[in-house]
This record gives C-alpha cells, sequence and structure tokens, in this order.
C-alpha cells in the first residue's frame, strides 16, 4: 500500500470510527430520554403490559448498541495496526539512512586520511603501494554501496520490468566465474551438474543472476577463514524446478541469526569483532533477485566442521529450441 492510499484509509478508519461512537451515544441519549417516554406514552395509551415492552426494548438496544460498540473497537484496532506499521516504517527508513550514512563516510573518511597521508609525506613504495591497496579496496567499497542501494528500488518493486530469458544456468554460471576469475583468484571455484540434463534452462535476467552469483560467491570468499577458500556449486533437480547450492568452508552463520541475514542492513556476528568489511545489503539483494525470480533460498550450515550451504530453488523452464539460448553473460 503506498503513501497516499495508506494516509487515506487511516483518516477513513478513524473518521468512521468516530462517527460510530457519536452515533452510539446520540442513539443511547435518544432512546433513554426521548423514545422511552414515547414508549411510555403509548403503553398507557392502549393499555400495554410495560414489563412486555421493555423486555424487547431493551434487547433492541444491546443489540444495536453492540454492533456500533463492535464497529468501533475493530477501528480502533486497525488504527492501532496501522499506526504499529507506520512506526516500523519510520523506524527502518531511519535505520537505512544511519546506515547508508555510515557506509558512505567511513570509506571517504579512509580515503581522505590517505591522501593526506600521500601530501604530508615522502613515502616509501612499498608503503605507497600498501596505501594505495588500502585506497582501492575503499573506493570498491564505496561502489558496492552506491551500486546495491542503486538496485534497491528496482528489485523491491512488485512489479520488475527486467527482460528475462531461458539460459542455461550451469553453463551461465561457468561463463560467469570464468570472466570474474580474477576477483576469486585466491579462491577455489567448482561446480558439479548431479541433473540427468546437461544444461538446467530457467527463465532468468542476466544482470540480475550475475549479481546474485557476486554476492553469493563474494560473501563466500570474504566470510573465509580457511587457507584456501572454497565454494561448491551444485545443480540439482526436483520435479520441475532447479536447486543451486553453494557451499563453502567459511566461517559459517549461527543457527539463530540464519533467518536475520535476508534482511536489509543486518550483519551476522558481533560489530566490534568482525572482520570482514560488509554494507549488510548483499544477501537482501539476493533474497530480492530470488523472490524476482519466483523461487526461495534457504541457508544452512555445511556439511563438515565450518561454511555455508546456500539454497537457491527455481522454477524450470522449458527447452529452447535449437539455437534460441545464447549463453552470453
Amino acid at each position: 500500500m503506498n503513501r497516499t492510499r495508506w494516509l487515506v484509509f487511516s483518516i477513513s478508519v478513524f473518521v468512521f470510527s468516530t462517527i460510530a461512537l457519536g452515533i452510539s451515544l446520540w442513539l443511547f441519549i435518544y432512546w433513554y430520554i426521548k423514545v422511552r417516554s414515547g414508549l411510555q406514552s403509548l403503553m398507557i395509551r392502549f393499555n400495554i403490559s410495560q414489563t412486555d415492552v421493555a423486555s424487547v426494548h431493551t434487547w433492541v438496544v444491546i443489540t444495536v448498541l453492540s454492533i456500533l460498540v463492535g464497529l468501533i473497537l475493530i477501528g480502533l484496532f486497525l488504527i492501532f495496526y496501522y499506526n504499529l506499521k507506520a512506526f516500523q516504517l519510520f523506524r527502518m527508513q531511519k535505520n537505512f539512512i544511519d546506515n547508508f550514512t555510515h557506509e558512505l563516510k567511513t570509506p571517504v573518511t579512509s580515503l581522505r586520511l590517505f591522501l593526506e597521508t600521500f601530501l604530508r609525506h615522502d613515502l616509501k613504495r612499498e608503503e605507497q603501494v600498501k596505501y594505495l591497496n588500502a585506497m582501492i579496496e575503499d573506493v570498491n567499497r564505496l561502489s558496492s554501496t552506491i551500486g546495491s542501494i542503486l538496485n534497491l528500488a528496482e528489485i523491491q518493486g512488485k512489479t520488475y520490468a527486467g527482460h528475462f530469458e531461458v539460459r542455461d544456468i550451469v553453463s551461465f554460471t561457468s561463463r560467469f566465474i570464468e570472466k570474474n576469475r580474477h576477483v576469486f583468484k585466491n579462491a577455489v571455484i567448482r561446480m558439479d551438474n548431479r541433473t540427468s540434463d546437461p544444461c538446467c534452462f530457467c527463465r532468468i535476467n542476466d544482470n540480475l543472476f550475475e549479481m546474485l552469483l557476486m554476492n553469493l560467491l563474494t560473501n563466500a570468499v570474504k566470510y573465509n577463514t580457511s587457507r584456501t577458500p572454497r565454494v561448491d556449486i551444485l545443480f540439482e533437480q526436483q520435479n520441475n524446478k532447479y536447486i543451486v547450492r553453494f557451499i563453502d568452508n567459511g566461517i559459517g552463520i549461527p543457527r539463530s541469526e540464519r533467518k536475520k541475514i535476508f534482511k536489509k542492513f543486518y550483519q551476522a556476528g558481533d560489530a566490534q569483532t568482525r572482520s570482514a568489511k560488509g554494507n549488510g545489503l548483499g544477501l537482501y539483494l539476493v533474497a530480492g533477485i530470488v523472490k524476482v525470480h519466483r523461487g526461495t533460498i534457504q541457508v544452512e550450515a555445511a556439511p563438515g566442521d565450518s561454511g555455508t550451504d546456500f539454497t537457491v530453488t527455481l522454477p524450470a523452464a522449458e527447452t529452447p529450441a535449437a539455437g534460441e539460448e545464447e549463453g552470453r553473460t
């Protein structure tokens, strides 16, 4: 519900609740001051027993007042519910701004310190390389944050207008890894197609699926203390769905935090002891991308002593005609 509809709905509920409350009070006063005197006059005129009429009158009043009180309570509940939702939205907006500001200021501050160091001191070549690598890392972090923010609005939309095509996600993933080998140069990434077919066709958006792969593989390598980070990508089939599992040998995710990691700006672990830097948007984007592709995502502990097993399930697409699937990345 957009802001205007929410505002109109809340005001309408409040107005109708107030009207119902006013009507109930008016009826109460009317019945007990005017109608009651009229009934008494009629009973006297037609010589009717006051006991019979009073009992009927009482039930009518009780029924009508109960309905009105029920409407008032429902209205008040709806007002409370939507006020609560409004408060949650306000808090999310505040957290979003605070986190976004922090993620922008931190690398900018770091870059400024490095540049001031270059300006004030004559540095040796080794120190220059060290600081330049740190600056490149800050620039990459800044670029990643801005890119994630720019993609958020598009992913969050109920109707994503991107172009989807049938792709073999096995060959697509293989080409993506080869193209970005320099990003994962210190990691071992293995693929295993366990389906009965050499190709797994799904209807995907190329850019979004690349973003999904980049985030999951980057996290697997970043949050990894092993001497050789390893990621196994398994392709499996279940009925009319394909399952892609990303199993790494990283530090793992505690069970209590597995449902929270897909929330916006959430980062697992203690902020004071966390070694790897992130913006808390990567897995949120991944979950959004999977949703746009009408799929699901789960996270479990990887088999063994450590690591994480991300499972992405996507609906299978019909096998395209020969030459239709270009398989570009």
